[in-house]
């Protein structure tokens, strides 16, 4: 459950924070754990919200903010389109579950991405659907942002990479 989740992540990233000396470890692992629950998540979000299949990277952006967010963090983000070409995006999240128990980062894991989990799911989810992106932070709240703001950059279909091999 959501609850649960959010109660617990807080301990998780603190685990994680004792089993690595470098905040980029931390980052990469946290990505890793959310990518491979993408990955696993998307059949869910499929059969739960009986989506169409979205005709535009601007509809997946929306898709994203909107529905998934809402479905599991209980929040929804807004969408800006950032590049003329329409492959890159911003979610904004006014509010972040994930930080419903956090004040502030400690000064000695200052490049701590404690939400780095979020990109990985993005990613990973994309990724199941043939749709490869780049996710990263933007902005942080935990690092003084006015907002927490996560960067999505379609890259291309999964499936072009493999026409390009043969």
């Amino acid at each position: 459950s959501r609850e649960l989740f959010v109660l617990t992540y807080g301990a998780l990233v603190a685990q994680l924070c004792k089993d690595y000396e470098k905040d980029e470890d931390v980052n990469i692992c946290l990505d890793r754990m959310g990518y491979g629950i993408g990955i696993r998540l998307i059949d869910d979000f499929l059969a739960r919200s009986a989506v169409k299949k979205c005709r535009s990277y601007s509809e997946t952006a929306d898709m994203i903010a909107q529905v998934a967010f809402k479905m599991y963090l209980g929040v929804t983000a807004s969408v800006s389109c950032t590049s003329a070409a329409g492959n890159e995006f911003s979610l904004i999240l006014d509010k972040n579950p994930l930080v419903d128990f956090v004040e502030e980062l400690p000064a000695e894991r200052a490049s701590l991405c404690y939400c780095n989990l979020l990109c990985g799911v993005i990613r990973g989810a994309l990724e199941m659907v043939h749709l490869a992106a780049e996710v990263t932070f933007l902005q942080d709240r935990l690092k003084g942002d006015a907002v927490t703001e996560i960067g999505i950059t379609f890259l291309r279909k999964a499936e072009d990479r493999k026409h390009k091999r043969n």
